[in-house]
């Protein structure tokens, strides 16, 4: 992992529906001993403000999702500056929900990572294949496409963590194995290296993300080029510190 700082997030999706569930997890998670490691919380827009309020403060909020404007007539959408002003310090940007639900293009994405860095906020930049494209042998094609839409405009990746997660691993309680995973979080970091520059390559982080567990978190963490996870549904449980520690298990 070089000289990287060990990152996990947590991206709570349209998750929980009460407040109150989200104080439950901030208190169960305030004493919990987190060594050397970056937390960044993903939580609903609407409780960002107050994620921010209850979680302990050497914990990061992210918001979900951001636009590529800092405001105008796009109903139902948040810039990064909102983001900003309730408190998060990230954004999660193409996220495979994003492309497969809502229909985002590359491009939509790669103008949003851009314009997030540019106000100020830190940018988790989603990658990863369907399972038809896996199966197909286009893992590959599909992430370095979707890389080049973000690097096209990126101009300083201090702060830009890239998320790796094969869309047929995400919540569906398949995992690509270690190896898997590992493989093309490799891939990822050569590209980058020809793509941008080595120093860039070597220093961004790169996460993986899918299905991530306490069952099989200690060997991902282990691979040379995973540098920490974005995890699902794992992240609304109390336990979840255990996975921040993964890197020290």
């Amino acid at each position: 992992m070089a000289s990287r700082r060990f990152w996990v997030g947590g991206n709570w999706k349209m998750n929980p529906v009460r407040k109150q569930a989200i104080a439950d997890l901030a208190k169960a998670w305030e004493g919990a001993v987190v060594d050397d490691v970056d937390v960044v919380i993903g939580a609903p827009s609407v409780f960002v403000d107050y994620t921010r309020q209850v979680l302990r403060k050497d914990f990061e909020v992210a918001m979900e999702n951001t636009y590529k404007v800092e405001n105008g007539a796009f109903t139902g959408e948040i810039s990064p500056q909102m983001a900003l002003e309730v408190g998060a310090t990230w954004t999660i940007l193409g996220h495979s929900e994003r492309r497969q639900i809502f229909g985002e293009s590359d491009e939509l994405i790669g103008e949003k990572v851009v314009y997030a860095l540019e106000c100020g906020l830190k940018v988790v930049a989603c990658v990863g294949e369907v399972l038809e494209e896996r199966e197909a042998n286009e893992t590959m094609t599909v992430v370095e496409r979707q890389l080049a839409a973000i690097a096209n405009g990126v101009k300083d990746w201090t702060n830009v963590v890239v998320a790796y997660e094969p869309v047929w691993a995400i919540g569906t309680g398949k995992t690509a194995s270690p190896a898997q995973a590992q493989e093309v979080c490799a891939n990822i970091r050569a590209w980058l290296a020809v793509n941008v520059n080595e120093d860039v390559a070597n220093a961004t982080r790169i996460v993986y993300g899918g299905s991530v567990k306490i069952a099989n978190c200690k060997d991902l963490a282990s691979q040379a080029d995973i540098d920490g996870f974005l995890v699902g549904g794992a992240s609304l449980m109390d336990d979840f510190p255990t996975i921040m520690n993964a890197n020290n298990m």
